[in-house]
């Protein structure tokens, strides 16, 4: 677990573009992006304008932050809904837009820490220390928590504090939990769902990560609902589809821990070498389709990443500070920065959300 807070510490921000041009929203309804300040005792949200970088909002999450070696902490839906984790006090802080804002709407208990959140199925999914909970939606309305289930390690047992890094909806009837138990390989949980969507009690099945492999980390899940998972301590990146993984390639770069999907391309945030990696992923494989996308300059080492719209972000944390860093992209997946990054001034930043202009006012 030690070398998740040495190589898997950091966010930066990028930016992305469409086509040959940057993307950019309607003046009445910007592309945001939100990081999650982390706070041990008074965790709060900021709120960044994407084109201008000016910071917009800082919120209060109502509740107590301090989560590590995870991934999407935040998670946004339709450009109306952000769910931010609140890993000190068993909670998760519902946000919804409000204009070019946010405002507090709801707080959503959990069955144990929670550290990993994602929408799907008309569902909010959270990954906690030991368990994965499902909370229908109503529009953007969180209801009543409808199931849960015991997270496993292979080769059975709950997994051990500070194991689970990443939850995410893989189809209509199973979600994934990525949990790391370094130095064994690591394990897959795929988490059964009904077919309303919520999670049913069970676990369908344990997978380990492959021999010779750590730490499965963060992950991207394409449509066919195959999913390019980081091997983040051995400087893999795997493919898992149908329960297995179907294709393990050396990452060629340091400590891949984060990933972010936008169209073919998945674009992992390489810790140790403080780089962008872009990959490029088929139903039976995985390719590297540029080594160093982009290199984040700001000083820490990069960590949770999103994409969205156009735009793309990583965090950094180091020496004391984390910065959000904005790069955008075009349709072939190239990155170009947008400038300097920006300070966030909180040391331990963990988790970022790119929030689009709302789909209804599209």
């Amino acid at each position: 677990m030690a070398k998740i807070s040495v190589w898997c510490a950091a966010a930066a921000l990028l930016a992305v573009t469409q086509g040959t041009q940057v993307i950019h929203a309607d003046a009445g309804d910007a592309t945001l992006a939100i990081v999650m300040t982390n706070d041990p005792t008074s965790n709060e949200i900021k709120v960044y304008d994407t084109q201008t970088k000016a910071l917009l909002q800082t919120l209060s999450t109502h509740g107590q932050g301090g989560v590590a070696g995870n991934a999407r902490g935040i998670r946004q839906l339709d450009g109306e809904l952000v769910a931010v984790v609140n890993n000190g006090s068993n909670d998760v802080a519902v946000f919804k837009r409000d204009g070019n804002g946010l405002k507090f709407d709801q707080l959503i208990l959990t069955t144990s820490a929670p550290v990993s959140v994602d929408f799907g199925n008309d569902h909010l999914y959270v990954a906690g220390a030991t368990t994965i909970d499902s909370f229908p939606l109503t529009g953007h309305r969180v209801g009543a928590r409808d199931g849960t289930a015991n997270l496993e390690i292979a080769g059975g047992g709950s997994p051990a504090n500070g194991s689970t890094a990443q939850v995410g909806v893989l189809d209509r009837r199973r979600a994934l939990v990525t949990l790391k138990t370094d130095p064994t390989p690591g394990t897959i949980d795929l988490v059964a769902l009904d077919e309303e969507g919520a999670v049913t009690g069970t676990l369908s099945q344990v997978v380990s990560a492959p021999a010779g492999t750590l730490t499965p980390f963060g992950f991207a899940v394409y449509p066919d609902a195959t999913a390019v998972i980081t091997l983040a301590h051995s400087n893999h990146d795997g493919l898992f589809r149908n329960g297995s993984f179907v294709a393990v390639i050396a990452a060629g770069q340091a400590a891949p821990c984060w990933i972010a999907r936008a169209g073919k391309y998945a674009f992992t945030a390489n810790t140790g070498s403080k780089t962008i990696t872009r990959l490029v992923a088929t139903g039976n494989n995985v390719f590297v389709d540029d080594l160093v996308a982009a290199s984040v300059t700001a000083g820490g080492a990069p960590s949770d990443i999103d994409a969205e719209n156009g735009v793309l972000g990583v965090i950094d944390r180091g020496a004391g500070q984390a910065h959000l860093t904005l790069f955008s992209y075009n349709r072939f997946g190239e990155l170009a920065g947008t400038g300097p990054a920006i300070t966030i001034g909180v040391p331990n930043a963990n988790g970022v959300a790119i929030l689009p202009p709302s789909a209804e006012g599209r």
